[in-house]
């Protein structure tokens, strides 16, 4: 059960709120202690106040034997103690919330900051406590409480200032609080805040002239030094638009050399809604965009599509939208846009180029608030577009740059005295490439200045005069690459080219597992690290992509086929093992780490499909396919992309299997094959004769399915009546088994045989939360919840709803979780409840745009 003090008192579940307005009180005081002991004393205190009479223990007694017919109170020798989650009581659900929120913001992460305050705020139906105003303690609690809320609205209003939050959306509720809480000056300056970003200066002044006559009269003072700052800010026109929402990455390094550029490029993201930096590899081209980026108001999203197969599911990842399987996925990301202010930086363009310019050309079609900023080795060539061409730094800036991470490595380096000649010579010969430069500076560690300009000097020469229809990075940055690569050891060298398997970087466990180097892995790291050919961050170790287009060249051809088997390997091990923790109740960490290898296991997959069709990444030299491992490999991360939303990013590889198979199921693999034609389904049409193969292989099939979620994916995309309920399809784990009780009590609920259904449905929830499994047990709480509103008790249906939303978002299935929404705001509404259920529709509609799916 649900209780609720933040407005009417209310009892969400099967009892109803006593009769009795002392009866009221005892409960209302009880839940402001849920979980905790109260001693009597201070109960009688809080019934009758400072003087109880005579009898007051005698008649609490009694309260609360009648009070227990409702709800769980235990007695103890120190006192009652009213059994309830915290989280179940809306006061308490409320603070915690707002504590959370405030937190957040300090932290530095306004955007959970945001989220945890709008929901501890939409707990508020009305007045706190309004249905026992005349307790002793209702006064001094409900002030309390007010002040907190007042507190949570300030923070709020703090977080969505930081995020950029349109003022349209904050104007109206700000001007309430302000009119609330008249005297509060924080609130009322960022009440101004608002004002001045929403282009009303005028207003914001007024209000702050407004505020100054009010202190004065009621207090007697002056505004404070914050809220006179505000005004000032806004007289000199500094507040007006908020800082950067930073979706960027971290940078390790000074920003040195590119002032003029910079300024330029923020000047002329400015004045144009499309800018593209382009020139050759190694310029410093993604720094400087970042840097930029860094220094404008506004939020930011960085998309690195270097690794990317595609351009829209690259942008959906990088901004945290689940992927929804639909065949239009980027009309979706258009939705999710379309009323967002965002800089939007696409990275490595030149890969993808085409993708990359019809995506830009068709989000600043339909996205107003949207600016693009694209870093390439060639222009998009869209109508509307603004080139800035980034060329070599100048020798200046070039030994700036070299002596600012010189003295990183060797502290007491200089660039003046008698070496100054060579550094500029070093500088020079490098073309004033950063990377290059800043590669030549790490050597610092074991070389001296001297000896880098001879090695340099013998590079330059052998491959200046190269092949000139080579790309430029050919020409110019391998020259850099193979220089470091000569500095490696054998067998570093080795190691460095099979970690090229790799896709989106390794753990250290990884590159041991794939490369066979054992305990030497972290030393070899380590020693990568060092020599600028290997970043680490995060526990996971990652090359730059122009030293893995080099290094994967350094692998002769059965040593790539020999690395590229063993990663495919491993990662089929980590599927396989995986997929079992997934309906365990060690599901979340087990989702967290798959979504951390998605990129390797994807790679995977497609080295196992072995084809270049629409769904290949790439084609790796030395490459063969094993049919066999990319079933396996599908069957076990089938579950995994249906609870990460990330179907629509695997089907065209999928689809390529399919293609690749042609109709030939190979032996033991039939129930793979089924999987195979329903994930390539994900991301479009799959031709008919693959369709009715699947639709014979489970009609025929008179043994249970390996993979527990054949089943359900089945029966999903066939129909309930399909034929994967059949009794010999079911396996004999627990978990196959509540599934097989949910899908019949669905059915059952699907042709109004109540009792059934709750039979079957009951059965499984309860061993789904034996099993600790969050998905099965929420969706059978839908289940159940639709039962109950179906046999008229919405009441009971809200709770089950509630619990199940809290269990969709441990896991993040934010389209199912907009869907709960929409029904609890149907439920909400046929009780009469119309603003919790348009509150309900509204959180429904935003879990749909941060799924990225149009609703």
């Amino acid at each position: 059960m649900r209780y609720l003090l933040l407005g009417p008192l209310c009892i969400e579940g099967p009892e109803a709120v006593p009769a009795g307005a002392r009866l009221r009180s005892l409960l209302a005081f009880l839940l402001l202690n849920a979980g905790r002991t109260v001693p009597a004393g201070r109960l009688v205190d809080a019934l009758y106040g400072q003087e109880p009479p005579a009898g007051a223990s005698g008649a609490l007694q009694s309260q609360v034997s009648r009070l227990r017919k409702t709800v769980d109170i235990e007695y103890g020798p120190a006192g009652y103690r009213l059994v309830a989650d915290p989280d179940d009581v809306d006061v308490l659900r409320f603070e915690q919330l707002a504590r959370d929120g405030a937190r957040a913001r300090e932290a530095g992460d306004p955007a959970r900051a945001a989220v945890l305050l709008r929901e501890a705020l939409g707990l508020w139906r009305g007045p706190a406590l309004m249905d026992v105003p005349d307790a002793p303690f209702a006064a001094a609690q409900s002030a309390r409480l007010e002040e907190l809320r007042a507190g949570a609205v300030e923070e709020r209003a703090e977080a969505e200032l930081a995020l950029g939050t349109d003022p349209a959306e904050l104007l109206p509720w700000l001007r309430e609080a302000v009119a609330a809480h008249p005297l509060r000056e924080r609130l009322r300056g960022q009440f101004m805040r608002a004002l001045r970003r929403a282009g009303r200066a005028a207003e914001a002044l007024a209000e702050y002239e407004r505020a100054r006559a009010l202190l004065a009269d009621e207090l007697g003072t002056d505004p404070s030094p914050e809220l006179a700052a505000v005004h000032l800010s806004i007289l000199r026109g500094e507040e007006s638009r908020p800082a950067a929402a930073s979706r960027l990455p971290a940078q390790l390094t000074s920003f040195v050399g590119r002032d003029g550029e910079l300024a330029a490029l923020t000047g002329l993201l400015g004045a144009s809604r499309l800018v593209t930096l382009i020139g050759t590899g190694g310029t410093g081209k993604t720094r400087l965009a970042l840097e930029a980026a860094a220094r404008l108001p506004g939020e930011v999203c960085f998309v690195d599509l270097s690794a990317a197969s595609g351009c829209v599911s690259a942008v959906r990842t990088a901004l945290g939208l689940r992927d929804s399987g639909s065949e239009d996925s980027e009309s979706a990301l258009v939705a999710a846009l379309q009323d967002r202010g965002l800089l939007l930086i696409l990275d490595n363009c030149e890969q993808i180029v085409e993708d990359a310019a019809a995506l830009a050309h068709r989000l600043l079609s339909h996205c107003p608030g949207l600016r693009v900023l694209a870093t390439s080795r060639e222009a998009l060539g869209i109508t509307g577009e603004s080139l800035r061409p980034l060329g070599p730094l100048e020798t200046a800036a070039a030994v700036r740059l070299f002596t600012d991470r010189a003295t990183a490595v060797q502290p007491d380096f200089t660039p003046d005295g008698p070496d100054s000649p060579l550094l500029h010579r070093i500088c020079s010969a490098l073309d004033g490439l950063p990377l290059a430069i800043e590669l030549a500076a790490a050597r610092l560690r074991q070389l001296p200045l001297a000896e880098i300009a001879g090695r340099l000097d013998d590079r330059f020469r052998l491959l200046s005069r190269g092949d000139r229809t080579k790309p430029a990075r050919h020409r110019t940055l391998r020259a850099v690459v193979e220089w470091s690569w000569s500095l490696l050891s054998g067998e570093e060298r080795e190691f460095a080219a099979k970690l090229t398997v790799f896709a989106g970087g390794a753990t250290a466990e990884a590159a041991a597992g794939v490369c066979g180097t054992g305990p030497d892995t972290d030393d070899l790291l380590a020693s990568l690290c060092d020599k600028s050919l290997v970043e680490a961050g995060s526990g996971r170790y990652r090359m730059l992509e122009t030293i893995r287009a080099y290094a994967a060249g350094q692998l002769a051809d059965t040593e790539g086929e020999l690395a590229g088997r063993a990663h495919t390997a491993y990662f089929l091990e980590l599927a396989e093992a995986a997929d079992p923790e997934l309906r365990s109740a060690d599901q979340l960490r087990w989702l967290d780490r798959l979504s951390a290898e998605h990129p390797n296991l994807r790679a995977a997959l497609v080295r196992a499909v072995g084809t270049t069709g629409t769904g290949a990444a790439q084609q790796e030299r030395g490459n063969r396919h094993d049919r066999p491992s990319a079933l396996r490999l599908l069957s076990a991360l089938s579950s995994f992309w249906w609870l990460r939303g990330l179907r629509g990013d695997v089907a065209p590889v999928a689809a390529d299997l399919l293609r690749a198979l042609d109709g030939s199921v190979p032996a033991g693999f039939e129930e793979e094959y089924v999987l195979c034609v329903l994930a390539a389904g994900a991301g479009g049409t799959v031709p008919e004769a693959d369709r009715a193969r699947a639709a014979r292989i489970v009609a025929g099939r008179d043994r249970a399915f390996g993979q527990p979620f054949t089943a359900f994916l089945w029966a999903i995309a066939a129909g309930p009546s399909a034929g994967a309920e059949r009794p010999e399809l079911v396996g004999a784990d627990p978990w196959s088994r509540a599934l097989a009780r949910a899908g019949a009590g669905h059915l059952h609920l699907f042709h109004s045989r109540a009792e059934e259904a709750a039979r079957e449905l009951s059965a499984a929830l309860a061993a789904f939360r034996e099993l600790g499994e969050r998905w099965g047990t929420a969706t059978t709480l839908t289940g159940l919840a639709a039962l109950s509103a179906a046999q008229g008790d919405p009441v009971a249906a809200l709770a089950r709803t509630g619990e199940a939303l809290e269990l969709l978002q441990e896991i993040g299935v934010w389209e199912d979780i907009a869907d709960l929404h929409d029904q609890r705001a149907e439920l909400l509404e046929s009780l009469g409840d119309l603003a919790g259920g348009r509150q309900e529709r509204e959180r429904g509609a935003a879990a749909g745009r941060r799924a990225g799916v149009a609703r």
